[in-house]
């Protein structure tokens, strides 16, 4: 791995680690949440990690920019830009449930370079370079060999599609064709499917801090991650991931 990249890839563990050791002295400890402008919630947890993520960045990368989901964006003075969200599933955090994460990425000119989602309720970190693999807690991992919808495992973060018409029709269709379907969603559904532990994730509306990290891990797990139009991107509002084998046949649902 060049060696700027490797410095990067350690930051980014250090950061997503710091933020969610912030994360968990919160976590299930009657924290509260505020509504925010789109009915998402957030709390203290959520700013004070994300604070803290912005501090480092400035302090080690004062030239890179930031976007990040509470404090929004900073522009940098070339061609890096950190995406941060310091809480992926805050609705799962206040109620309890480990199924959340700490996301941060680095993005050049070619797209996402680093990505790193860590789980800290659960100790689980899924962390991938571009070109230089995807690991699961320091471990190389992979998609599964799954290559028949009858056996599949299809993941979404919401089963309210209701805003979503003609993504409700495709998500019944996947939900019709696999084996089994669990809403083991947010960032943690495509971290499943980067380590071979289901087959499918699909969400019909996500923010770039959500995005991140994820198409990177995706791509350097064997899998593939791309917007509903199958352009492998973090910036168009929406993503789909599988575990390659079966990228075809849901594609093709996708697109009726």
């Amino acid at each position: 791995m060049d060696a700027q990249v490797s410095a990067f890839l350690d930051f980014a563990l250090d950061a997503a680690w710091q933020a969610g050791r912030i994360t968990l002295s919160y976590f299930q400890n009657g924290v509260t949440a505020e509504r925010k402008g789109d009915d998402s919630p957030v709390t203290i947890a959520d700013k004070n990690a994300e604070k803290r993520l912005r501090e480092l960045i400035g302090q080690y990368w004062p030239d890179h920019g930031i976007i990040g989901e509470e404090f929004g964006d900073q522009k940098g003075a070339g061609q890096y830009t950190w995406t941060v969200d310091p809480i992926d599933g805050t609705k799962s955090f206040v109620h309890g449930v480990p199924f959340y994460s700490n996301l941060i990425a680095l993005t050049d000119e070619k797209g996402p370079l680093v990505g790193v989602a860590n789980f800290p309720a659960l100790n689980e970190t899924v962390y991938a370079t571009r070109g230089g693999g995807c690991y699961w807690n320091g471990r190389r991992c992979r998609v599964s060999d799954v290559k028949d919808m009858k056996d599949a495992v299809a993941l979404t973060s919401d089963i309210d599609y209701s805003k979503f018409k003609e993504k409700a029709r495709a998500w019944q269709e996947i939900v019709s064709q696999t084996y089994f379907q669990r809403t083991w969603g947010d960032s943690y559904g495509y971290a499943l499917v980067a380590t071979g532990r289901a087959e499918i994730m699909v969400d019909p509306w996500m923010a770039i801090w959500d995005c991140g990290p994820l198409q990177v891990i995706l791509e350097e797990a064997g899998g593939t991650f791309t917007d509903w139009k199958g352009t492998p991107t973090i910036y168009n509002g929406e993503s789909f991931a599988t575990n390659g084998h079966l990228y075809d046949e849901v594609f093709k649902i996708i697109k009726g």
